[in-house]
């Protein structure tokens, strides 16, 4: 797609997140799977369903546009999942992996707002009101994840690992 105009590039960046929130929707299951925390687990399921539901409005975005989603890769999005999968693949359920973990989680989460937060400026600038509010909704909820998993982190997770290792 050559980006010509604001609404290329509005439309390259919601692709983007689209195929990102898909990979994500792969990657959380396995994630939950190598996680050996009940809470961290807990948190896994749930952002898997939020995720779905995130999936969904991106694709009542592209119905507003009248445009189809996907065909775009989000190498970004990829790299980062595939750090988790190193982890995952180099060490045993433990507090450690799961503090690893959560760091993972916390740079697709933080990619994430990066994108939803400029999607959704994007929509503001070119009058897709209804667009940007679900935009802004799914970018309170990334927000909200991200912090769910620092107290977690702080809470619990990481004194663990530090006791351990």
């Amino acid at each position: 797609m050559k980006l010509k105009t604001m609404d290329d590039l509005f439309l390259d960046s919601l692709r983007d997140l689209y195929d990102a929130e898909k990979q994500i929707t792969k990657a959380l299951p396995k994630m939950t799977k190598a996680a050996s925390s009940d809470d961290l687990k807990a948190a896994f399921e749930q952002h898997l369903q939020v995720t779905k539901r995130q999936v969904e409005r991106l694709e009542q975005i592209f119905t507003q546009l009248d445009q189809k989603p996907g065909g775009k890769k989000c190498a970004a999005m990829e790299g980062l999942i595939e750090e988790g999968a190193e982890l995952i693949q180099e060490g045993k359920p433990s507090p450690i992996l799961d503090a690893g973990l959560i760091g993972a989680a916390q740079k697709v989460e933080h990619y994430e707002m990066a994108g939803y937060g400029t999607a959704r400026t994007f929509a503001t600038l070119l009058g897709h009101t209804e667009a940007a509010q679900l935009l802004q909704e799914t970018l309170e909820e990334e927000k909200e994840t991200d912090q769910q998993l620092t107290e977690l982190a702080e809470s619990v997770v990481n004194e663990e690992a530090a006791q351990q290792g």
